[in-house]
């Protein structure tokens, strides 16, 4: 593992998000709620990087999500929409080069990401308003996405959540 790797994920307290797989910290909940107890808003700190592995594996959520490249290396975003179309979104410090610093993922849309290859790391955050609940989120099994969309074949054998896994976030998992 690279030094700088090591020191982030030390600073930030990253570990693995389940069923996503993703390192990230909650860095931020709201203190107001709505009556069922679900936050208002909250945000993450998150990171790609090779070793250890982190990726975000489909998953998909009932609300918008708001991404924040902070540092490091370009990212990936690969969104599946409902009507069966599909984006790529590659997210990094260099806006005139076309990358992106903040992208909005509309409800309902697949989505996963990775480091471009030959990247270090990258380092992102994501705020979600109402904030994130394990009910909002699905993770995306490799054989329902392949049905949806075949022209996606390659990124969903390597992000598909594997079809024998639990695509719900544990029970009693809050961020």
């Amino acid at each position: 593992m690279l030094n700088e790797v090591k020191a982030l994920i030390d600073l930030y307290q990253l570990e693995p998000l389940p069923v996503e797989s993703t390192l990230f910290h909650q860095t931020w909940k709201s203190r107001g709620s709505f009556p069922d107890g679900g936050a208002h808003g909250t945000a993450i700190v998150a990171m790609y990087c090779d070793e250890p592995y982190s990726v975000s594996l489909f998953h998909k959520l009932t609300v918008d999500e708001v991404w924040h490249f902070y540092a490091g290396d370009p990212l990936r975003l690969i969104l599946l929409y409902p009507d069966g179309s599909s984006r790529d979104v590659v997210m990094g410090g260099d806006p005139l080069a076309g990358q992106v610093v903040q992208y909005v993922v509309p409800a309902g849309v697949w989505q996963a990401g990775h480091m471009l290859a030959g990247g270090r790391y990258s380092l992102y955050g994501c705020t979600m308003a109402p904030g994130f609940t394990p009910a909002m989120f699905r993770g995306g099994a490799k054989s329902e996405l392949l049905a949806a969309y075949p022209d996606r074949a390659a990124d969903i054998a390597l992000l598909g959540v594997d079809d024998e896994h639990e695509v719900h976030m544990p029970n009693g998992y809050e961020q």
